[in-house]
């Protein structure tokens, strides 16, 4: 033991020597101590106070920008997202400065793409915006540096874009990126009858599957996107139907490869499409997405079939990559240059005039001089009148990416000299005079024409007349171009106007021609906003429930539902509640039976919620 401890403290009380005050001197001293007010810093004050807590922030009344990058089945899922936004209330805004969110929608494909979403989020963070991320980009890798912190939305979950707004509006951050399952078996993804604002009235876009069976060694998109998963014949049809009666007269059918669709569920591509065609009325058309070689092999004669129909654009994009067979074994596609010559060589037998349309890979590694010649032969060979030309990018975490990769300076020159050979003929020269069937559907760029597109889906630009839109009519060709030609209808000619009905105005929101009420409980809690004299208030319902309950209400004929602002809607509450509540009120006959029935659901939700009763469905 130290020699500065003379003695062993038998107690604690040992301690206290004669001098230390007694806890009677102690508790006097306390009362001559007096608080001194320390005064806070206002500036602070004042920078606090421009920021409302979390839980007094309305949800549903802000402005959202929408940026989508990438094809078409991107764009659809952007389409979805929007009109779920805008029926809860939020105000979809093509200006995004004035915007209070940016829901950024990604691609995964190349990496200029995902350059142009990571300069967004970077451009969001200056100007203080809120940021929601969706898309591949995300949803393969969600751990990036970049992405830390950030609100995130998987490509399966868009379902759930209010929450993930809502939440994110609210200051927390949020991931979703679960996978859509049915006793464990992967679904196609959300439901087909969500609420949509279409970019384009006239053109419904419908994704039949998610994901594909291929596993090609430079495909990111597989990391996103996943094994293929498609939707039921039947919901695709309702989809198709109710998209023709709102005014559609255009259908895109997309997804990673359409002509896998089935494999997983036990039907076919071409079993689907002549369900289509059944629901297609005249005055429409139908446009078969992307499909690769190996999978339309099987169903050639069928699909010649389908090409042919009048009501089905004789089109498809097959994309080949590479007309070199070790180049093509090395990307593990799955086929060689003759299945593709084989697909090519029968359809423009059996479909006369078919547009075939392609992708090629510039670049690929291991790709030598000779490869590259072969793919210039096919070029040559073909003609393709639609050709898309990459340049090959090695994308992270992809075995490409890995492989001894071919000079940037060389892989630029086979670019030029490919696209130089593509530009090299007109594929549209001999058409002059002819007399076509077009139909009407966009707006130029330059805004100067309407564009068309006839029976080979060959793009038309016609006069700029507003009688013409969303109409199939006949054109005289006087003019062709290297990706158009250009035409005058014939005055004589009849003109046929798709047997629908009116098409919804520009930012309209679909879906809602039949009611549909779900009402969804959520871990998050159902929360009502109420709005009186004194302001807006928010409570929680402070309960969850996993069930779902569903109302059906169809309107009376030409009863036209639309979201309203938030300024409008004195009651705010999740999604579909806030539909089954506002909307019939809305109508001029016909709503009492289910107003009443969302009144008593309401006072039921009090209840439970002053009674603390526990409520099971």
């Amino acid at each position: 033991m130290p020699a500065a401890c003379d003695s062993v403290l038998e107690d604690i009380e040992d301690i206290v020597s004669a001098e230390d005050l007694k806890p009677h001197d102690r508790q006097f001293v306390r009362k001559n101590v007096f608080p001194k007010v320390r005064k806070r810093n206002s500036q602070k004050n004042i920078q606090a106070d421009d920021d409302p807590p979390s839980d007094s922030i309305i949800p549903g009344v802000q402005k959202i920008w929408i940026r989508t990058w990438g094809c078409s089945h991107n764009n659809s899922d952007g389409e979805y997202m929007a009109g779920q936004l805008a029926a809860y209330g939020y105000k979809i805004t093509d200006n995004s400065a004035e915007a209070d969110l940016w829901l950024l929608n990604s691609c995964t494909v190349k990496n200029p793409a995902e350059d142009h979403f990571r300069n967004s989020i970077k451009k969001a963070q200056e100007g203080k915006k809120k940021v929601v991320l969706a898309g591949c980009v995300p949803q393969a890798q969600p751990r990036q540096d970049y992405l830390k912190g950030l609100s995130i939305i998987g490509v399966q979950q868009i379902d759930r874009v209010v929450e993930v707004v809502e939440e994110t509006i609210k200051g927390h951050s949020v991931r979703l990126l679960g996978q859509k399952k049915d006793n464990g078996k992967r679904l196609g993804g959300a439901r087909l009858d969500l609420p949509k604002i279409r970019k384009n009235p006239l053109i419904e876009i419908i994704s039949i599957n998610t994901g594909c069976l291929n596993a090609c060694t430079y495909c990111k998109t597989k990391h996103a996107r996943g094994d293929l998963a498609s939707y039921p014949i039947e919901e695709l049809v309702d989809r198709a139907k109710q998209s023709f009666q709102e005014g559609v007269c255009e259908i895109w059918l997309t997804s990673e490869d359409t002509g896998a669709y089935g494999r997983d569920i036990g039907t076919d591509l071409p079993t689907l499409l002549w369900k289509l065609v059944e629901a297609i009325p005249e005055g429409a058309m139908l446009r078969l997405g992307m499909t690769n070689p190996p999978y339309i092999l099987e169903h050639l004669e069928e699909m010649a079939k389908i090409l042919n129909h009048p009501r089905v654009y004789a089109f498809l994009h097959i994309p080949v990559q590479s007309a070199s067979d070790s180049v093509l074994m090395d990307m593990k596609r799955e086929y060689c240059v003759a299945d593709f010559k084989q697909v090519v060589d029968f359809l423009r037998e059996k479909v006369p005039g078919i547009t075939i349309a392609t992708d090629i890979i510039c670049g690929f590694p291991g790709e030598t001089d000779e490869d590259f010649q072969e793919t210039m032969k096919l070029v040559e060979q073909y003609r393709f009148p639609s050709l898309f030309i990459n340049q090959f990018y090695p994308r992270p975490g992809t075995p490409a990416a890995k492989l001894h990769q071919v000079p940037a300076a060389v892989k630029k020159q086979r670019t030029k000299d490919l696209s130089q050979l593509f530009h090299s003929y007109n594929p549209y020269d001999h058409k002059v005079g002819e007399r076509q069937r077009v139909l009407v559907t966009e707006e130029s760029f330059d805004s100067n024409y309407y564009v068309a597109h006839n029976p080979f889906y060959e793009q038309v630009l016609v006069p700029k007349d507003p009688l013409l839109m969303g109409k199939m009519v006949e054109v005289n060709i006087y003019e062709a171009g290297k990706h158009f030609m250009k035409g005058q209808p014939v005055s004589d000619a009849r003109v046929y106007t798709a047997s629908i009905t009116r098409p919804l105005a520009k930012g309209e929101v679909s879906g809602l021609t039949e009611l549909k009420v779900r009402i969804f409980w959520r871990d998050l809690g159902a929360c009502s906003q109420v709005e009186d004299g004194n302001g807006r208030h928010s409570r929680e319902f402070g309960f969850n429930m996993l069930n779902e309950k569903e109302f059906r209400h169809a309107p009376q004929k030409g009863t036209n539902w639309k979201a309203h602002s938030s300024a409008e809607v004195p009651v705010k509450t999740p999604l579909s509640l806030w539909m089954a509540l506002q909307l019939p009120w809305q109508q001029e006959g016909g709503g009492l039976k289910i107003l009443s029935v969302s009144l008593a659901l309401l006072a039921v939700l009090v209840m439970f919620y002053y009674g603390g009763m526990k409520i099971e469905l």
